[in-house]
């Protein structure tokens, strides 16, 4: 069954754009094996967009907004919030939501309104959170105007199977960004400074004290942050980083496993090869013999 798109009546000056897929095409994108998961309801850039303002109380599609210059705002339950330019707005379905322009400042957004059976999927590893301050990103910039091609390539159903492809592609490179967190004290833990630090002792040992102490912060906060911004538990991805490395060390040279296990700070060859088994999902002897051949 298609739902409706309930997309804002700001006046449109001649460099925006919004642009609604048709019914018709929207119900062959929701029965085509290709794009079923997640595809377009509709989608645009609103440049400079005074007097821009929005309110959903029960919305039927879930919605993504991205702040490319400007200023404006957010209302969800979870309170109001500041939106700039950098700023991801991540609006699910069924969530009621109120946003709009900067009087002074007016946002530039990006926006595109998406339904689908596997959407939740594609958001999941998002997080809950309905703001992500992840910064003014040229891939992603030029990922929405990508997109916002569509309108230009004729009403036929494989351009729009390559959007919904596009789409997708958006949103799981969102997953991977570095990502930012605001502490109570309005200090920013950056994921990707964390991992950077990771990355410089990939062949020593590291525990979460040393790292929560390279960012000022008790080993408590520091830990329940970067879980809350990545899902993961710090040592955990550090671990994950050291075994990724083994596997190119495994891929690329003729080391031998107690000599890679050395070099990734493991004394006890037995303890290096558990821990590649459990992340890997077999042995370092095993992962490198499907290489032989």
């Amino acid at each position: 069954m298609s739902r409706s798109v309930e997309t804002s009546n700001w006046p449109l000056p001649a460099n925006g754009v919004r642009f609604t897929t048709p019914p018709r095409l929207r119900r062959s994108l929701a029965r085509h094996p290709l794009t079923a998961g997640c595809y377009p309801l509709a989608l645009g850039f609103y440049p400079e967009a005074v007097g821009h303002r929005m309110e959903r109380f029960e919305p039927e599609d879930h919605l993504l907004i991205y702040c490319r210059a400007g200023q404006g705002w957010l209302e969800t339950g979870d309170g109001r919030f500041e939106v700039g330019g950098g700023d991801l707005l991540l609006l699910p379905r069924g969530q009621a939501h109120a946003y709009g322009a900067d009087s002074q400042r007016p946002w530039s957004i990006y926006w595109v309104h998406f339904e689908g059976e596997l959407v939740e999927e594609y958001l999941r590893p998002l997080g809950p959170a309905a703001l992500r301050r992840i910064g003014v990103l040229p891939r992603l910039l030029a990922d929405f105007d990508a997109l916002l091609g569509l309108r230009r390539q004729g009403l036929n159903l494989p351009h729009f199977v390559h959007a919904a492809h596009q789409l997708q592609t958006l949103l799981t490179s969102l997953a991977v960004l570095p990502v930012r967190g605001f502490l109570k004290s309005g200090r920013v833990l950056d994921v990707d400074a964390v991992q950077a630090v990771m990355r410089a002792h990939l062949h020593d040992s590291l525990n979460l004290d040393q790292l929560a102490a390279q960012f000022k912060l008790s080993r408590f906060h520091f830990a329940k942050t970067y879980r809350a911004l990545t899902g993961h538990a710090p040592i955990q991805d550090f671990i994950q980083l050291k075994m990724a490395h083994a596997c190119r060390l495994l891929d690329e040279g003729n080391q031998g496993v107690r000599q890679i296990a050395e070099q990734l700070g493991y004394e006890d060859v037995y303890y290096f090869s558990r821990l590649f088994r459990k992340v890997v999902g077999m042995a370092p002897s095993h992962y490198r013999a499907l290489h032989q051949g």
